[in-house]
Order: C-alpha cells, then structure tokens, then sequence
C-alpha cells in the first residue's frame, strides 16, 4: 500500500507523479471523517468532478433509492473516464475499489468524527448540507452515532483487508489524522501546480 508517511520532499515527488495520471479517486471512511471535505477540495485540484454518494442515494424526505436502480447509477458512474466519488455504501463498495485506480482512505479517531456530525446537525438543522440531496435536512440519529462508534471495530477491519487484498494495483493513501489530511491536499496542490508549470514550459 501507498502510505501517507514519507518525508515531504519524498510524498512531493511521488503527488507529482500520481497528479498527472489519476483519473478515478475513491475516499472511504467512517461519518464526520470529512469525505466530501477532502473529494471537494481534490475536485478543485485535480479538476475532476466529484460525486457524492449520499446526494445521489437519497431523495427529498431521506427515501432510498431501490437497490437496482441504485447498482446501475453506480455502474453508469463507475463507466465514467475520471471520477472521484466519496461515501461507503457496503453493497457497491466492491465494485467500485474494482473500477477506481485511487483510494484515499479518512481513517480518523471515532471521537473527532462524532463531534463532527453533532456538529453538521447543528449547523443544518434547518437546511440540508450541501453534499445531501434536496429535502434532507440535517437530523440526529442514535443508529448513526452507534454505526460511527462501532467502526474501529466492526467496519475497519474489512476495508484494511480490501486495501491490503488491492496492494500494489491501487494508489492507496491511508490518512488518520487531521494533520495527515491536510498535509496530503496541501502537497496535491503543490504537485498540481509544478506539473501545470512544467507542461507550460514545455509548450512555450
């Protein structure tokens, strides 16, 4: 796997690289670690659209979209030349670690995830947030909070097993603090910027 630990000048060079050719990203990770965050921000670095999950899977009033209507949205975005898609969603999870040639996965502490989401439905109790589907306001669930709170144990083990069943095929970035995350867009950006110089010069 790709680790997010190397000395900056190391991680510079390898973002560098992997800027230039990434065209299909996948961010995982548990509620509140900051996955339309992180796919929002890459959209805006890479110019690649971004598709949140959540936006596309519920509709006004939180009614789920059926499963094979669902399964073929997907597939139909997954068909797609470049992508970066962010949310969990078990059922197609497979499929699309398949199709992606990125993984970026926030694998934060449950405790700053929980404050995150307590958080979001403060901030849109009376409106939804902007990677939610119209008509879904903000709302606190127990189910939710318990899911978020169990993930360490009862969803993270599989994702490292996918990850690690995807070493070498896959770009993995594996980021578990804030610090880690933002360091990890930061050079990016970076990288972004250099190869764009680079490509100037050599069209002058």
């Amino acid at each position: 796997m790709t680790f997010i630990l190397p000395p900056p000048e190391a991680l510079l060079r390898r973002l560098k690289e992997w800027a230039e050719r990434v065209k299909k990203i996948l961010v995982i990770g548990s509620g509140g670690a900051g996955k339309s965050t992180v796919s929002r921000r890459l959209s805006e670095i890479l110019g690649i659209e971004v598709f949140h999950l959540d936006k596309l899977y519920w509709h006004s009033g939180w009614v789920e979209t059926p499963k094979p209507e669902w399964r073929k949205m997907v597939d139909e975005l997954l068909s797609r030349e470049a992508w970066i898609m962010d949310g969990n969603y078990s059922g197609t999870l497979d499929a699309r670690l398949a199709a992606c040639d990125t993984v970026i996965f926030l694998d934060l502490a449950r405790t700053l995830c929980l404050w995150r989401v307590l958080k979001r439905v403060v901030s849109y109790r009376r409106g939804g947030r902007p990677d939610m589907a119209e008509g879904c306001d903000e709302r606190f669930s127990l189910e939710f909070m318990r899911w978020i709170w169990n993930y360490p144990k009862r969803t993270r083990p599989r994702i490292l097993k996918l990850l690690e069943e995807s070493r070498g095929e896959k770009n993995v970035f594996w980021l578990r603090t804030r610090a880690e995350v933002e360091r990890f867009l930061n050079h990016a950006e970076g990288a972004r910027e250099n190869s764009a110089e680079i490509l100037k010069e050599r069209d002058r």
